[in-house]
């Protein structure tokens, strides 16, 4: 019987079998390996079998036989990551607001092909990201990519901002304006993607959100600059001033907004808040939060544009936590603490 076209990757095969079929607690016997291996249209007998073992052993790879009358077997123990390891990254993945669903489902797709398809099965339990706050920006992926190669090329970028529209899409910013600027670093903060860039106009360090950027193109021809600069920038530092919700009793509240606070709105809920356009400059929004000081605190920092329209008994909590810190400056300078 001639040899079928896969008897050369017969190794490589088993390997695969191995990796995918077998771990520490599934094991496949010379027998049922030989058996797979026929679905390859590879055939093997149990001495070649051992001796395929053991070229993989002295490779490198940790095969380990179970002697066992019951269930004995190889299973393929070493690999490049433990289960709990690619389940930390799979967390990390589907909690990253600045990948896609698309993007991060195919990401702990490839992810899962590092275990065995028992230990895969695992992750896919632990996988929760249809409801997860997401960009919505496809190209982000893309993005990054350019900012490295920028980066490491010493080379300015071009992008256009973007932003929340009411019909909630992503639309340019100031009538698609391009900005120039030289990248430096990329950091996280707030489960957002940020751009830490030196502008030339203003000579001065400035940070951009990546899923915001649309349209980036290298500036193959200008270096970047801003040196300078950086050299004395603390990225940690800069983060932590310039970019928090605690918990609390849950409610559904109603706010009336400004026209232009529907990005910080989208940024803060996700596309599926409910939100009514109430006139030409305002829409009211019903989200539901974790009542507490925080987040008192997040919508006094959205300032005038920002008002607590319902539930009565909310809006009266929010109104005594005003007037607590409105005390704490009343009356002359000798007052304040």
């Amino acid at each position: 019987m001639p040899k079928s076209t896969n008897q050369k990757l017969k190794l490589l095969y088993l390997l695969k079998i191995l990796s995918e079929q077998t771990d520490d607690k599934h094991y496949l016997s010379a027998g049922e390996l030989i058996e797979e291996l026929a679905g390859y249209e590879i055939r093997a007998e149990r001495k070649s079998i051992y001796d395929d073992v053991s070229q993989l052993i002295d490779f490198g790879y940790d095969i380990v036989l179970v002697k066992s009358r019951a269930n004995g077997g190889y299973y393929l123990a070493g690999r490049d990551f433990e289960l709990a390891e690619l389940k930390l990254l799979v967390e990390v993945i589907q909690s990253s607001r600045f990948l896609t669903q698309k993007k991060s489902k195919e990401l702990i797709g490839k992810i899962e092909k590092l275990a065995s398809k028992w230990d895969a099965k695992q992750l896919q339990r632990q996988v929760y990201v249809a409801n997860r706050i997401k960009t919505a920006n496809e190209s982000i992926y893309y993005i990054v990519d350019d900012i490295h190669k920028a980066i490491q090329n010493n080379e300015q970028i071009s992008f256009q901002y973007l932003e929340w529209n009411l019909e909630k899409q992503l639309v340019t910013r100031k009538g698609g304006k391009r900005y120039q600027i030289s990248p430096w670093a990329l950091t996280c903060k707030d489960e957002n993607y940020y751009l830490i860039a030196h502008d030339a106009l203003e000579d001065k360090i400035k940070h951009f959100r990546v899923d915001k950027m649309g349209g980036i193109r290298i500036m193959t021809d200008v270096k970047r600059e801003g040196s300078a600069l950086f050299e004395q920038f603390d990225i940690a530092d800069y983060a932590n001033k310039t970019f928090s919700m605690f918990g609390g009793q849950e409610e559904t509240v109603t706010l009336l907004l400004e026209n232009h606070l529907i990005g910080v709105m989208m940024d803060r809920f996700g596309r599926d808040i409910s939100i009514r356009k109430r006139d030409e400059e305002h829409f009211s929004a019903r989200v539901t939060v974790a009542v507490s000081g925080q987040f008192f605190g997040w919508l006094t920092g959205l300032g005038q544009g920002a008002c607590l329209t319902a539930p009565a008994g909310i809006v009266e909590q929010y109104r005594e936590y005003l007037r607590k810190i409105a005390d704490n400056y009343a009356g002359t300078q000798d007052n304040v603490r």
